[in-house]
């Protein structure tokens, strides 16, 4: 259950962090965290602003709290500057849960097309299934680092609305780069609504991609 809310300064995010929990009487493991700004340090002092994060108690007697457990043993055996937190419990099989990654390192941990990411969630949820309490969840914990998967899916869907325009601008089918069945399904129902075009994935495996084919007129 959700409960309170406060906002907190401090010099660092994890300080900001830190702060709050104390003032909760929690451990990180019960709060989620929204990072407001990083701050910046400024020059000799001049121009510096603090960190600034939301932060909201929470259960964590669940699949967020031992994912958290989990990334943290993870960032710490991989030696990293980085920092997990709880974004969102997962309150249902809609809105999964979701661990944020930050930090000084945190941007290795994507990787070339998110890959390294999307490795790092796999043996999350591995490592989660083999807790006997979520053996029935499939994939339930979500892995972010500093909202790059929002980031993302709107680069994914400029790129097809771009792509679109120019294949109905010219007639001709346009064929994007291969993507994982993730990034093709942003492509797909960003342009689901469409009435110029069409689009349809070809291709096997690795190399399977999306074709946006303009509407006949």
């Amino acid at each position: 259950m959700e409960e309170q809310s406060l906002e907190i300064t401090g010099k660092t995010v994890e300080e900001a962090i830190e702060i709050a929990t104390l003032e909760l009487g929690v451990g990180r493991e019960g709060v989620a965290v929204d990072v407001v700004s990083h701050g910046r340090s400024g020059i000799l002092g001049i121009g510096s602003e603090p960190a600034k994060v939301r932060v909201r108690r929470i259960d964590a007697n669940g699949i967020a709290g031992d994912a958290l457990s989990i990334v943290s043993r993870i960032l710490k055996s991989l030696d990293v500057i980085a920092l997990a937190s709880i974004r969102s419990i997962g309150a249902d099989e809609n809105e999964p849960a979701v661990i944020d990654i930050q930090g000084e390192d945190a941007g290795l941990l994507i990787g070339k097309r998110g890959e390294t990411l999307r490795s790092l969630q796999m043996l999350v949820n591995m490592m989660l299934s083999q807790q006997t309490d979520h053996q029935s969840s499939r994939m339930p914990v979500i892995l972010d680092i500093e909202h790059y998967r929002k980031r993302k899916e709107r680069n994914l869907q400029r790129l097809a609305e771009k792509m679109a325009n120019r294949a109905s601008e010219t007639g001709n089918s346009v064929e994007l780069e291969y993507m994982n069945a993730s990034d093709r399904r942003i492509v797909h129902m960003a342009l689901s609504s469409s009435k110029s075009v069409t689009t349809e994935s070809k291709g096997e495996g690795q190399n399977r991609r999306v074709m946006i084919i303009p509407s006949k007129k």
